[in-house]
């Protein structure tokens, strides 16, 4: 198998890497000058990101940034170079600290440490499939520990692209999620928990809102289980790639389960089921907050989760702290890509071939939605191939890989 793959970058019109900057960042730029009412300093300076990162060189950022000579370390050889030309990871990483940087996020000002991605994270966390969601909850407790375990595992899996309340209800052979999860090392993940004695998992979290919900009840449901003794939430410092998680937005999720809606006061008949969902959602809510205070969840945050790095190059402290882990659980495409490369890999490579490097025992839950796989069987491959369709970026298919 070969060792080394094409690094993928975004210079190949119609590819999805070239998609991303010349289709999905621009509706992005969009959006966030609609949703907040920046200054013409800041507009100006968002409007000049945009132009130069479809069409210009990479520029670094300005002397001022407390960060300009990391990022001047990280893109050695890169800046004056066309961004296609950059690898696609890294150039989208520096996109991100771009617009922060435009957006004013870290300089003195009226805009410091004004998330630009706060408009969209609270308008899907108010929303009305999160009430669908947290009204699922109320079936968690018919359920037995084992299947409730792997309905949540489903839920943390899929996030974003499936609701709660399907994952709650659905067995693991039904249609629709037996056929889109294309790899399964489940039963290995709960039998690494279980042959721990008191277990210690980390959670590399990826996004906010309506993914952070179910990983946060899956977080609720090892420790009542006593599957983890203690869980590590690793979040980012700062605001990344849209939609990744916060501390910020770990507490308002966990603000969202505690004040859960029960139905209208006056309701009687038909109405106890969503009482129930209202107070499983709240004991769900109110055990994490607890959970919190004893040290039993602690949420961390590292430099490194924003940098434009593979996981094999996490420095000497973090990768201290992840090796104590009875298991790791990676979540989400971007960390996929930093734990695997962010390279053409051939899909059949094993996954511990790519993983090995990480200083615990890691398990990835991944919805595809970019080109990088590993650790599939052929014949899958040679099935979603037959297909004519573009199954790594579909966001229909997903994978739950362990290496242990």
């Amino acid at each position: 198998m070969p060792t080394t793959a094409p690094v993928i970058r975004s210079d190949a019109p119609g590819s999805f890497a070239w998609s991303v900057f010349h289709e999905r960042h621009p509706k992005l730029i969009r959006q966030v000058l609609d949703a907040l009412p920046y200054g013409p300093t800041e507009r100006a300076a968002i409007e000049e990101l945009l132009a130069e990162s479809t069409g210009g060189v990479l520029e670094p950022l300005g002397p001022d940034a407390h960060d300009h000579e990391q990022w001047l370390q990280w893109g050695q050889g890169l800046f004056g170079r066309p961004w296609g030309e950059a690898p696609f990871l890294w150039a989208e990483s520096y996109f991100y600290r771009r617009l922060l940087e435009a957006t004013g996020y870290f300089r003195p000002g009226a805009w410091r440490g004004i998330d630009p991605f706060a408009p969209f994270k609270d308008a899907e966390l108010a929303g009305p499939a999160v009430d669908a969601e947290l009204a699922a909850l109320g079936e968690l407790a018919a359920l037995a520990a084992d299947k409730r375990g792997e309905a949540l595992l489903g839920s943390a899996l899929w996030g974003n692209r499936a609701d709660l309340s399907f994952q709650i209800t659905a067995s693991r052979g039904d249609a629709g999620h037996s056929s889109a999860l294309i790899a399964d090392d489940s039963a290995l993940l709960w039998s690494a928990l279980a042959a721990a004695g008191s277990p210690k998992v980390c959670v590399i979290a990826d996004n906010a809102g309506r993914e952070l919900l179910p990983d946060l009840v899956l977080i609720d449901h090892l420790l009542v289980s006593g599957q983890a003794a203690e869980v590590v939430l690793y979040v980012k410092p700062s605001p990344y790639y849209v939609s990744d998680a916060t501390t910020a937005d770990v507490l308002a999720t966990v603000r969202r389960l505690r004040s859960a809606p029960g139905p209208e006061a006056g309701q009687q008949a038909g109405q106890e089921a969503d009482r129930e969902a209202g107070r499983e959602a709240e004991r769900i809510g109110r055990r994490l907050w607890q959970a919190m205070n004893s040290g039993a969840l602690v949420v961390r945050t590292h430099p490194f989760f924003s940098a434009p790095l593979p996981f094999h190059a996490m420095p000497a402290d973090l990768r201290a702290e992840l090796s104590g882990a009875t298991l790791t659980l990676v979540k989400g495409d971007l960390n996929y890509r930093r734990l695997v490369g962010d390279q053409l890999w051939d899909p059949t490579t094993p996954f511990g071939e790519r993983a090995g490097h990480f200083p615990s025992p890691v398990a990835a839950l991944r919805t595809l939605k970019s080109d990088v796989i590993v650790g599939l069987d052929a014949a899958v491959v040679a099935r979603l191939d037959a297909t004519g369709e573009k199954w790594r970026t579909s966001g229909a298919y997903g994978v739950v890989q362990v290496h242990c």
